[in-house]
């Protein structure tokens, strides 16, 4: 092993790109669907070792002899992204005679602008680098920190963050709602990173004590909390409906009213053996396939299916300002309909993705011919705020919209005061790729976090239905068409709220920064 470590840490120029890239890219195995975490204990012990010989000559100025921690991190970053992220480029292909110029920009593009989160983590590490176990501290906290940026700088998009590695499986999604995302990614990475340790064998049996504490303290307080009852203080009976409509006909004309009967007869179908009938329905993200305004009959239709007491939540585009004219805008939203087809209540989505549902610098992009990247009926303005939805019995449902779902602070915050968090997305985009399994297991999570059930409605997969322990009480396949039926207990929220989360987190990151900063600090003395 330490001539393994020799002769990374000896590397340079292409040799260490490409050890890097590699390295970044087998972690990604480690995410959805693959769940193959043990990888990360060769990949970050790798990372480590190019990092131990990533210094710049002693005349150089300190921003150019952390160049080649940054060009590691940067190139890490470069194959985790690209490998957990090409799945994107699918959605250019829905119509690729339109879109599939962009495709080198989507699928290269993205993982090239993200690597600069992990070449900006491997630089913060080597600040504070030693050759001991603190230099897995400084990585820890690097990664940490950028994992926390990249969950709201430029919009945002923390998506396949480090942390979920280390939670496969329920047994091991616990200690989140103890740490919350801040500190699962700092945590991973350090436990990941300590078989670098075994190379020059110096802190090793501190290394394997820690290991062992930080394992049997993540298992063992899973294990609790999945053995302790949960006292269910209400519940609700929910029918999920999964149409599986090909986006390739999602907005022709000529088959909206065939979309819009497969919903209503996968809706109105009586419910299966053993369940009651279904208080609340749930359809996907746009999963009306046309404008209520211009197709009151709809409503009625609605009205007609359901049940006296029953709730329709729908996804739906909701156009404000009149007409079709050029003054009117269209939200992505989510609308409740009472048993009468009427709509009570709608949610707009407030965070909307980049180039598939509007055009940052829409004057500039637009002088130079380019639109948005993902076909669509039209652009989409953000809402202004989200709110809980009444349901049947008094409860309340915190609605998200695609990937709204995947910010956890997002999530914690407008899931406050809410009974469960109802999650519509339309991952057809993808196909049968890693994204809309990635993408359940991040919604996954939020469950977990906030103590809540999770409700989702996707339009090819994966919808589900999930407890507040992130146990899959049952689920759609992708490509599958039908409907879940599920008796869902609604018990209250976890014990911590996401401000105390998010404290918790930053804590774990300063534990590991002024770790960091105490053994490099040791080692300078030592060399002096």
């Amino acid at each position: 092993m330490q001539r393994f470590a020799g002769r990374i840490i000896l590397l340079w120029g292409w040799r260490r790109a490409l050890v890097a890239f590699a390295a970044g890219a087998l972690a990604v195995l480690a995410q959805a669907p693959y769940d193959f975490f043990a990888v990360c204990f060769v990949s970050f012990p790798v990372l480590v070792w190019l990092l131990d010989g990533a210094t710049g000559e002693a005349s150089d100025g300190w921003l150019k002899r952390l160049r080649p921690a940054f060009a590691t991190g940067w190139w890490f970053g470069f194959g985790y992204f690209l490998a957990g992220l090409w799945w994107i480029g699918q959605a250019l292909l829905v119509e690729a005679d339109s879109f599939a110029w962009a495709l080198p920009f989507a699928v290269v593009g993205i993982p090239f602008a993200l690597a600069f989160f992990y070449g900006f983590a491997t630089v913060v590490a080597r600040l504070f680098w030693s050759s001991d176990i603190g230099r897995i501290a400084a990585l820890a906290f690097g990664f940490g920190l950028a994992e926390w940026l990249r969950d709201f700088l430029f919009t945002g998009f923390p998506w396949n963050a480090i942390g979920y590695a280390a939670m496969p499986v329920p047994l091991l999604m616990q200690s989140v709602s103890v740490t919350g995302m801040i500190g699962m990614n700092a945590l991973a990475v350090f436990l990941f990173s300590l078989p670098a340790l075994v190379a020059a064998r110096r802190h090793l049996r501190l290394g394997i004590a820690l290991f062992v504490i930080l394992v049997a303290a993540h298992v063992g307080f899973g294990y609790f909390r999945l053995v302790t009852p949960v006292e269910p203080t209400r519940s609700i009976d929910v029918r999920i409906v999964q149409p599986a409509v090909d986006l390739s006909e999602k907005w022709d004309a000529s088959v909206r009213d065939r979309i819009f009967a497969t919903l209503l007869g996968i809706s109105g179908k009586a419910p299966e053996e053993g369940h009651a009938k279904p208080q609340l329905i749930l359809w996907p993200e746009t999963s009306v396939p046309f404008l209520f305004t211009e197709r009151p009959d709809a409503l009625t239709a609605l009205g007609d299916m359901l049940a006296d007491g029953q709730m329709l939540i729908a996804g739906v585009v909701r156009e404000e300002g009149g007409s079709a004219s050029a003054g009117s805008r269209y939200y992505n939203s989510v609308a409740a309909i009472n048993d009468k087809g009427e709509i009570v209540d709608a949610v707009d989505k407030v965070h909307l993705v980049p180039f598939g549902e509007y055009l940052p610098f829409a004057d500039l992009f637009e002088r130079f011919g380019i639109g948005r990247l993902v076909a669509g009926p039209m652009n989409f303005a953000a809402g202004n705020e989200r709110h809980p939805i009444g349901l049947p019995d008094g409860l309340r449902a915190a609605p998200f919209i695609c990937y709204e779902v995947i910010f956890p602070d997002l999530v914690g915050v407008d899931s406050a005061s809410s009974d469960v968090i109802v999650n519509v997305t339309n991952d057809a985009w993808f196909g049968d790729t890693p994204g809309p399994y990635q993408h359940f297991r991040q919604a996954q999570i939020r469950a977990v976090e906030n103590g809540l059930p999770l409700l989702r409605a996707a339009n090819n997969g994966i919808s589900a239905v999930v407890d507040s322990r992130g146990r899959i009480v049952d689920a759609l396949a992708v490509d599958a068409r039908g409907a879940i039926d599920a008796h869902v207990p609604v018990s209250g929220r976890t014990f911590l709220s996401p401000d105390q989360r998010s404290i918790n987190g930053l804590l774990i990151m300063l534990v590991f920064a002024l770790t960091a900063f105490t053994w490099n600090v040791r080692q300078r003395l030592r060399v002096n």
